[in-house]
């Protein structure tokens, strides 16, 4: 099969992009480096069945050329961090709704029928239900970055209604795991590098989410596309447990082995503008089509903080 992958060079679309070619597809991916890295794919560029095009998913005229001849698009492109918005809100909105507008019309140009989404659980806003299922509404994201995955949502799913595309959209949790490039361990981690008496944490540290390892993402995906076939199917895409702040910042600090660093926090119930401070998933249409989490929630982050430390140690 020939796959195209939009932000396959970043964090989770490196990791789809080394599943999918070792399922012997032939893959191409497409990403500018805005957040992914070349190191991320380097070690497949001598795969016959590997292609990499350097560009922007803004560039709708080169995006429908490389596009060509695709069977199906997995479309992951887009500002990673959910902090940007607050910060550039025309960044969030050209790199969240317009690329999958382009990525979209790059499908319609070239007769392409399905696409992968990588949602966010962030479109469900804050909620009052103790687990979230895909059927919860109304949808009221807090963040422009949920804006953007809802409105992305939406573009999908009226592209599958008038043009008879078939989709999957995927809504997750907190990915963690190698190569990751943001989000709370790579952010406590780096403030440990500068001091290690002391570790800022944005809150109260009672911030509870559920953290997927990025292998569990992947093989989720690959499970819920497989074996639906709706025309339109959203899934949830997490495990059932959830972790604190502070036990996060507990396990980075046991694994470094430093027992005198102090926890300070910035108070409050969230980190930043936007930050959803507690959720649950709910994700068992996916559990009915076979696929369950290998990790626990704290299972995944201490096996991400010793991929990322280990990556660390590397680099140096």
């Amino acid at each position: 099969m020939k796959i195209f992958i939009t932000g396959g060079a970043g964090f989770i679309g490196s990791h789809l992009t080394d599943y999918l070619l070792k399922k012997n597809n032939f893959v191409t991916v497409y990403d500018n480096f805005s957040s992914g890295k070349k190191e991320f794919i380097e070690h497949n560029i001598f795969n016959k069945n590997f292609r990499f095009i350097k560009n922007s998913t803004l560039n709708l005229k080169d995006l429908t050329k490389a596009m060509k001849d695709s069977d199906i698009v997995f479309h992951l492109a887009a500002n990673p961090d959910v902090r940007i918005g607050s910060k550039n809100p025309e960044l969030e909105i050209k790199q969240g709704y317009l690329s999958t507008f382009n990525v979209l019309e790059a499908m319609r140009l070239n007769d392409i029928k399905f696409i992968v989404y990588s949602s966010s659980s962030v479109v469900y806003g804050e909620t009052n239900t103790k687990s979230i299922s895909e059927d919860y509404s109304p949808l009221l994201p807090i963040s422009l970055y949920g804006a953007t995955k809802l409105g992305s949502e939406a573009l999908i799913n009226s592209y599958s209604g008038t043009f008879n595309f078939q989709s999957w959209i995927f809504r997750f949790a907190n990915i963690v795991g190698s190569r990751g490039t943001h989000g709370i361990i790579v952010d406590l981690i780096n403030k440990l590098k500068k001091d290690t008496s002391q570790l800022e944490i944005l809150g109260n540290g009672k911030q509870c989410k559920p953290y997927l390892h990025v292998s569990d993402c992947v093989e989720g995906m690959i499970c819920g596309q497989s074996f639906t076939c709706d025309g339109q199917n959203i899934f949830n895409l997490g495990c059932d447990s959830t972790t604190t702040v502070t036990k996060i910042a507990e396990i980075l600090l046991e694994e470094m082995n430093l027992k005198d660093t102090k926890l300070i926090y910035t108070g409050g119930d969230r980190g930043w503008v936007g930050d959803i401070p507690r959720f649950k998933l709910n994700s068992k249409k996916m559990h009915k089509l076979g696929w369950k989490p290998k990790y626990t929630s704290d299972e995944a982050i201490r096996i991400s903080i010793r991929e990322i430390l280990d990556n660390v140690k590397n680099v140096k």
